[in-house]
């Protein structure tokens, strides 16, 4: 899910999606380069992602993905399932009145 909303709004390359995921989380969601892109490949087999490769002067080559449309009804459900699993912990650990 947090790939997949990262590249909701614009297609990005493996190592912005890491850096993303750990500026945002404020150090605490950290994703390593062995076990990031083989997930990447994944959800690209998946056909959740596609990627594409890009070539810019005096940069290497980086693959960048974007969602595709089986991406993004994925990312809906996921939401839902997110927040409905969230409303329950907090509806458990809420403290009760007396």
């Amino acid at each position: 899910m947090l790939i997949l909303s990262l590249v909701e709004a614009r297609p990005r390359h493996g190592y912005e999606i890491s850096k993303l995921i750990e500026q945002r989380s404020g150090g605490t969601v950290r994703f390593h380069v062995a076990s990031l892109y083989p997930l990447l490949y994944r959800l690209e087999k998946r056909g959740w992602l596609q990627g594409r490769w890009v070539e810019k002067t005096g940069q290497r080559r980086r693959r960048y993905y974007r969602l595709t449309p089986r991406g993004r009804r994925v990312l809906a459900s996921q939401r839902r399932g997110w927040q409905i699993f969230v409303e329950a912990i907090n509806r458990i650990t809420e403290t009760e009145n007396a």
